[in-house]
């Protein structure tokens, strides 16, 4: 089976950055994108998505160290389905992006390296402490 999903839009939000008792990295975020189109009768029709993602490891201290809420990226990853128990007993449940490459598509803000447009791919790997994929180290695409 193939679950990729590609997005491309702004943060709506600053990153939540945290670590886990392992020390591993955990950043939290959101992205807008939005689609525009005409409906039959000609008009104007704009759809927004809003999605939810996680990011593992060291790409997740640097995706909060470079970007902030309304910064323009573009996120490669797999969508993920997590299911909880609220704390009033309610089931509840979302799609998320478990965040496998990204790409910092501001022109304006300083990045990491050798300048703007910079790509991170990274590989998941099975973490012990949680019950989900983390990310190793990031590498640069040649």
């Amino acid at each position: 089976m193939f679950n990729q999903t590609i997005v491309i839009g702004n943060l709506t939000r600053a990153i939540e950055l945290k670590y886990m008792p392992s020390g591993a990295a955990i950043a939290r975020g959101a992205i807008a994108t939005s689609h525009k189109y005409k409906t039959q009768d000609g008009s104007q029709k704009e759809e927004v998505c809003f999605l939810d993602f996680k990011v593992f490891g060291k790409p997740a201290e640097i995706i909060n160290q470079y970007v902030k809420k309304g910064s323009k990226v573009m996120l490669i990853g797999r969508l993920v389905f997590e299911q909880w128990t609220d704390k009033d007993g309610g089931n509840r449940s979302r799609h998320t992006l478990r965040v496998e490459e990204f790409k910092f598509l501001d022109q304006n803000n300083q990045q990491p390296d050798k300048g703007n447009n910079q790509d991170y791919q990274y590989h998941d790997f099975p973490y012990p402490d949680i019950d989900c994929d983390v990310i190793p180290p990031i590498q640069e695409k040649q």
